[in-house]
């Protein structure tokens, strides 16, 4: 038996058809996305269709679910057409509307009613700004929609009269409870929508997707032959794109997962609920009915991509470089908040390099100062979770960065903790596909991928001792 996941991030739609029992991938398609910070949805579903197409279609998938980027507003008239462009997460605009909505409730009670304290990335925030910059607009709001639910839902056949078989039923909207944990405005230990939250960032209350169970079917496919996806075939809940991570991943209690892309994340699958009321860690939900604590840094992958141009190396290069420096750089510290940060909290923040001596100027001493600023960031945002409950036994590195052999030997030096690097493979797809092996058989699936390198903690508390000197 086969079934079908997809990965609608924000760079491009993947989707990858596997064994449901071992999750082996026998074929994959690939689609990309436009550049910005706002696109108009029909994009995504362009998108999807032909990764569909070039994954040789999915006639001979039992299920499909789709997991996508997380928080991006999608709004939605009464007629299923969309009002704008949606705004994704990383369109900064909505950062005063996240302090307004702040100042009004206050950030303990804003924890405490939804797991998470606004900023600019979250739904809830978008809406407000939609209300205060485009108020005609929020005015002919219906229904409010994350882009993976936006995308089940026209799998499903559903949206504008005329241009979808099954027409503008709102209702019909589904989601899941880990992307449905951040909006700002459900709450994963109530596990119901807060809609005085809604009401007060968009100006009035609006259709939202109905909060899917892990195994309960979203919908059916409503079929288009042209391109391989017959109707009929069940569609499972999908999840946010960390949560699908996870699944993929197969994290369970107990296990911390940093991923390194442009931006990091760390997050961790624990049993309750976390309520930051620091706003530095989120309590999203998982895609299992476990939660999903996640903080995220601005500054990741692209740290070594500034260092290694600078240096007129590649990724490789500056691991070697940085291999050649000792446990510290030989003093030499990069705190590395090229794009300002996101945690710590600090939006107009700058890269700082200090620790310069004759003896520590040197190529190879800032490469491994790059790799060391890096990890000691995502470092920190390990022990925020920590700090909030998680109970964190490995860690598991994810991201192209995570392949670089520099990375994860100074991560064994500063994570304190077993660190584990997967196969590199598409894992948000991976566990949508799981999602739907899970849905087909009616209880959780499990697959198990094979390990490239597991390090032992190496400890050298240096390292993070001098980052904080100036932090």
């Amino acid at each position: 038996m086969l079934v079908a996941g997809v990965d609608s991030s924000t760079q491009s739609c993947k989707v990858v058809v596997c064994d449901a029992d071992t999750g082996r991938v026998l074929r994959a398609g690939r689609a990309p996305h436009p550049d910005g910070t706002e696109v108009d949805p029909e994009a995504w579903w362009d998108a999807l269709r032909a990764a569909i197409a070039e994954a040789g279609g999915v006639a001979d998938a039992a299920a499909i679910a789709i997991g996508g980027q997380q928080h991006g507003m999608v709004a939605l008239d009464a007629g299923g057409r969309v009002i704008r462009p949606a705004l994704l997460w990383n369109d900064t605009r909505s950062a005063a509307a996240a302090d307004a909505l702040r100042a009004e409730f206050g950030d303990a009670e804003l924890a405490q009613r939804t797991g998470l304290v606004p900023v600019a990335s979250f739904t809830i925030a978008k809406l407000r700004w939609l209300r205060d910059a485009e108020p005609a607009a929020a005015e002919r709001v219906a229904a409010v929609a994350l882009p993976h639910d936006w995308l089940s839902w026209r799998l499903a056949g559903y949206g504008p009269a005329g241009e979808s078989p099954r027409g503008p039923d709102l209702a019909a909207l589904w989601t899941d409870r880990s992307d449905a944990s951040g909006t700002g405005y459900w709450s994963a230990r109530t596990g119901a929508y807060d809609r005085g939250l809604l009401e007060a960032a968009l100006g009035h209350d609006a259709v939202l997707p109905r909060v899917r169970s892990p195994l309960e079917t979203g919908g059916t496919t409503a079929g288009d032959p042209r391109i391989g996806i017959p109707a009929g075939i069940p569609i499972g809940p999908g999840a946010g794109d960390n949560a699908a991570a996870a699944l993929g991943l197969g994290a369970g209690v107990g296990d911390a997962v940093i991923s390194i892309g442009t931006s990091g994340t760390v997050f961790g699958v624990a049993e309750h609920p976390v309520a930051d009321p620091s706003g530095t860690v989120a309590g999203f939900a998982d895609a299992g009915g476990a939660q999903l604590p996640l903080i995220a840094t601005l500054n990741a992958a692209r740290v070594l991509d500034t260092v290694a141009a600078l240096l007129g190396v590649d990724h490789d290069g500056l691991g070697r470089l940085a291999l050649e420096s000792p446990p510290g750089a030989a003093g030499l510290v990069l705190q590395p908040y090229f794009a300002g940060e996101r945690t710590p909290n600090l939006p107009d923040a700058t890269a700082t390099l200090f620790g310069m001596t004759l003896a520590s100027t040197r190529r190879e001493h800032l490469a491994r100062a790059a790799v060391e600023g890096l990890l000691c960031g995502l470092a920190d945002g390990l022990d925020a979770l920590r700090d909030a409950g998680l109970e964190a036994r490995t860690v598991t590195l994810i991201g192209g960065a995570a392949l670089n052999p520099a990375v994860q030997r100074i991560a064994a030096q500063i994570l304190g903790l077993p660190v584990r690097i997967p196969a590199p493979a598409e894992y948000v797809a991976l566990g949508a596909a799981r999602q739907a092996a899970s849905l087909v058989r009616g209880a959780a699936v499990h697959w198990v991928f094979p390990l490239l390198a597991e390090l032992a903690p190496a400890d050298e508390p240096r390292i993070r001792a001098q980052y904080r000197a100036r932090a």
